[in-house]
């Protein structure tokens, strides 16, 4: 397959132009920067505009950064997590975590400190949505009103407000005593989970991360959601321990989703 690369509008800045587009055989995608503070506004301010890559500031952050934009018929929406294949590890410590990792066109995680800069504004009401893939061809999703990350101090704390969806409210888990909302982020190098130990039949559990195949989450006592755990392929996507896991869609056993996306919405 050969690659273009293509400096458009040449003389133009980030800033105030266009963007370089990196594209793939003769088919060149040309995506305005833009001007806005999140995805959502940047749709409604440009209606026609095409799912991508983006420049965006959110309001009372004095730098700018890239986002990849879900450009959809009930508005836009900024992913921050989006998993399809093994390509990319989610094996990783606090610092990618909170900073970022991946491509943004491909498998990424946004980076904590993004998702907090965006939703620390609380003159908006942000939405999560979460979409799940599984290995028949099937689709599901769950979102989430009042979504809200905590500062790093805090842990990027949870905040979630009502379910609706057809996967389950994962987030507030299976059963009792699991519930993430409220719960700080854990990786294997920095234990917010709430065990110590926990108790599971006869296993006592004190790090979540470390049980959950090294991903970062908001571990409650583990609890029922991690879409950040070890990827398996079509045919060996049932039973492990971790994966790609939202445990109140496709019970009993774990089941471990082909793809995933997470992503929000300003109102």
């Amino acid at each position: 397959m050969k690659t273009i690369f293509s400096l458009l509008n040449s003389g133009q800045n980030e800033e105030s132009g266009w963007l370089l587009c990196v594209c793939f055989d003769s088919s060149l995608q040309l995506h305005r920067t833009g001007s806005g503070t999140d995805c959502t506004q940047i749709k409604s301010l440009q209606p026609q505009a095409r799912s991508g890559v983006y420049i965006i500031q959110p309001a009372g952050i004095k730098s700018k950064f890239k986002v990849y934009c879900e450009m959809l018929p009930d508005g836009g929406w900024t992913v921050f997590q989006r998993r399809s294949g093994p390509t990319v590890s989610f094996v990783r410590k606090w610092t990618d975590y909170r900073n970022g990792f991946g491509a943004l066109k491909q498998d990424h995680w946004l980076g904590l400190k993004k998702v907090f800069f965006l939703t620390k504004n609380k003159s908006k009401m942000w939405t999560m949505r979460v979409d799940l893939w599984d290995h028949e061809g099937g689709t599901a999703f769950a979102e989430y009103k009042n979504f809200r990350l905590g500062n790093e101090k805090a842990a990027f704390k949870l905040q979630v407000g009502t379910y609706s969806g057809n996967a389950g409210d994962a987030i507030r888990g299976a059963y009792k005593g699991i519930d993430q909302n409220g719960y700080g982020f854990s990786t294997t190098d920095r234990d917010n989970d709430g065990c110590s130990p926990c108790i599971f039949g006869d296993i006592a559990e004190s790090d979540c991360s470390f049980s959950e195949g090294g991903g970062g989450w908001w571990y409650s006592k583990c609890g029922s959601a991690n879409l950040n755990g070890d990827y398996h392929p079509t045919g060996q996507h049932i039973g492990w321990a971790s994966g790609l896991h939202w445990l109140t869609w496709r019970p009993p056993a774990p089941y471990s989703a082909k793809a995933t996306r997470m992503m929000i919405k300003s109102a």
